[in-house]
């Protein structure tokens, strides 16, 4: 599958996020990229902003514009509130549960893990990042992860709390519930990515 390999502090620049969890190592966050900087800005219209969330969603969770779409159209077909199924859907992807459960400092970190089989899914090596995780499976990671030094740090550290829809114990994972839109702590407009596809 695709993945976007470009500059990543434009990125984060252009949506004023730190999609990529940068942190202190962004700093030009409140600087939007291009040789013309802040005098190339126009005023937003709704389609703008409509754009701007979708893609900035899009890039948080690392999907390009055919798959992202597809996610739409999924959520689209589900009984109740679009936008909401569309970021639960987002949220139980492997990648994403193993950021989750602070198996890796960043969502592409833990893509990568996924990426070289270093994730294990009830027990079985998996490495498709987008997988399903379902209520009850266990995720884990195995022995040679565990000694990179990234993967260390993270899953040493004393202050992290996984959301309430996971369970951690060292470095074992579970996935105790589905995820509901109050678990999503960035702040996303999902009803402008959706208004952005109906048009």
């Amino acid at each position: 599958m695709a993945r976007y390999t470009g500059p990543k502090d434009r990125l984060s620049r252009r949506e004023n996020f730190d999609i990529f969890s940068a942190g202190t190592k962004l700093t030009r966050l409140n600087v939007v990229p291009g040789v013309h900087g802040a005098k190339g800005t126009r005023g937003s219209s709704q389609f703008g902003r409509q754009l701007r969330e979708k893609q900035k969603v899009k890039r948080i969770y690392g999907l390009m514009e055919a798959q992202f779409r597809r996610y739409v159209d999924e959520a689209s077909k589900t009984r109740g509130n679009t936008g909401e199924a569309l970021l639960v859907s987002l949220e139980e992807r492997l990648d994403n549960v193993v950021f989750r459960l602070g198996f890796a400092p960043s969502r592409p970190a833990a893509r990568q893990l996924v990426s070289h089989r270093h994730v294990l899914v009830n027990g079985k090596k998996l490495n498709i990042p987008s997988y399903k995780v379902r209520v009850g499976e266990t995720i884990g990671i195995d022995a040679k992860a565990i000694a990179i030094p990234e993967v260390k740090r993270s899953l040493d550290k004393e202050d992290f709390t996984p959301p309430a829809w996971l369970e951690r114990k060292a470095a074992i994972g579970k996935m105790a519930k589905a995820p509901v839109r109050a678990d999503i702590v960035e702040a996303i407009s999902e009803q402008d990515i959706v208004e952005f596809y109906s048009r």
